[in-house]
């Protein structure tokens, strides 16, 4: 496999980076190269904390970090005091590179790392997950593991190069496979911010030939506008996934001609490995589509046996992008990692995703999965948005709780309870229903399920 250095150096005169100046970019990536070289031969340091709000300055300290042979972790710069507290409680880096405001609290250099992790295992690259549930753990990938997710996507889509817009963030997964596909494969790379590309600043470029990667709350802000959402059924593909997508749209999406291609994946495996073709979603499908080349996917029993199609289990993967595991501990040797998410292959052979185990409610004996509840809500059109948890009850196990944003402040919580008659079974509606203004949600789009839990149990007490 080749490594970064060398492709970095074969790819000096190659103008990959749409709108940016590509010399400017490798001086960069070589002046990094050089301070962490100086760095890493004097003071024998080997790990290092990437914390860069600019995409270009971290994709540029990135593959000089990954040159270097540094154990790279990847922080979020938009994380807050009590987030890198748990940071620096479990990394201990050599190197902080980039901006922290918290440096001089809890950034120690002095610090003996080793009873963090194995010191002497070289160019792991750690990729934070789990911020949305209130822990902040870090994936352990390598530069093998991100491109074997590379490859595997080439081969779905039968592709040499690939051209990408990134308007994710770069310090998640999403954002820097990304990044990883264009610069591996010899593609060309435009790096947008969501609100520059929400504005229409890119209306004027041609995406014919790019694929874009969106979470749900991004695709429905940009069907706000005409103009762009016509320039987004110009686009090669549109991918969604990173949170469950609601059927509303779905059909807009159709309507529009959007070629989109609904995804599966997750930080540990280097995102997608199961992703619908654009032309199969056209055609009616909603599924999570077929498994990438570079993984296999069982859905498991409780007992851990293997479920046919259309039996509802367990997703397990194999895969070659699957994260070694969760710094600082690696999986146990086992050929396939056993998720949190429910799902069933069809008689197509597609993927479909029901929810998570952990997002399960149980009310009454009866399991109730809090995404096939959203989606009847949403489907009522009298909520802007709207998020379902399970909270503790001495009765029910558990009371099926929405937080919505209503569509108009006039519109009660019994009105959306009767519009749910004819979408629901009776014992998945709502108990208890909590109006807000807006939902919590992390910069990447996702909601944020531990706030949730505690604006309702604020609304709870008072009510």
């Amino acid at each position: 496999m080749e490594s970064p250095l060398n492709i970095w150096k074969n790819r000096t005169n190659n103008h990959w980076l749409v709108g940016q100046d590509n010399s400017a970019f490798f001086s960069l990536v070589e002046t990094f190269y050089e301070e962490f070289t100086q760095l890493k031969n004097s003071s024998n340091t080997q790990t290092i904390l990437l914390v860069e709000p600019d995409s270009i300055r971290f994709f540029a300290g990135f593959l000089a970090a990954c040159s270097v042979g540094f154990q790279i972790f990847i922080g979020n710069p938009s994380w807050r005091e009590y987030e890198w507290e748990q940071v620096f409680n479990l990394v201990k880096p050599d190197i902080l590179w980039g901006d922290c405001k918290y440096l001089h609290k809890y950034f120690n250099p002095q610090s003996d790392n080793k009873s963090n992790g194995e010191k002497t295992v070289k160019n792991w690259i750690m990729i934070p997950t789990g911020g949305s549930s209130g822990k902040i753990r870090f994936a352990i990938h390598s530069w093998e593991t991100l491109s074997r997710s590379v490859e595997g996507f080439r081969n779905y889509f039968q592709l040499i190069k690939i051209n990408s817009i990134c308007a994710l963030p770069h310090y998640h997964v999403s954002g820097l496979m990304q990044f990883m596909r264009s610069f591996l494969s010899g593609g060309q790379l435009l790096v947008v911010p969501f609100k520059e590309l929400k504005s229409g600043q890119c209306c004027d470029f041609d995406p014919t030939e790019f694929f874009i990667s969106l979470v749900p709350t991004q695709l429905q802000r940009l069907f706000d506008d005409v103009n762009i959402t016509h320039w987004l059924s110009r686009c090669r593909t549109v991918f969604i996934g990173g949170a469950p997508t609601w059927s509303e749209l779905f059909e807009k999406a159709r309507y529009y001609g959007i070629r989109l291609a609904i995804c599966y994946g997750m930080t540990e495996t280097a995102s997608q490995i199961a992703t619908l073709k654009p032309e199969v979603f056209l055609a009616g499908s909603n599924s999570n589509g077929k498994i990438l080349p570079h993984a296999e996917v069982k859905i498991l029993n409780q007992t851990g046996e293997e479920l046919a199609h259309n039996q509802t289990g367990t997703i397990a993967i194999k895969s070659g992008s699957l994260a070694l595991g969760y710094y600082p501990q690696l999986f146990p040797e086992s050929e396939y990692y056993q998720t949190d998410d429910i799902g069933f292959f069809d008689s197509q052979g597609n993927l479909n995703i029901v929810g998570r185990s952990s997002n399960k409610i149980i009310t009454g004996g009866e399991n109730v999965f809090s995404t096939e509840v959203e989606s009847a809500i949403r489907s009522t059109h009298l909520v802007k948005d709207v998020a379902v948890i399970g909270l503790p009850d001495k009765y029910w196990g558990q009371i099926i709780t929405a937080i919505y944003v209503p569509c108009y402040p006039k519109i009660s919580s019994q009105e959306i309870k009767n519009a749910l008659d004819d979408k629901l079974s009776r014992f998945k509606h709502p108990k208890f229903w909590v109006p807000v203004e807006i939902l919590p949600s992390n910069n990447q789009g996702k909601v944020n399920r531990e706030q949730l839990y505690q604006i309702a149990t604020r609304h709870q007490i008072c009510s």
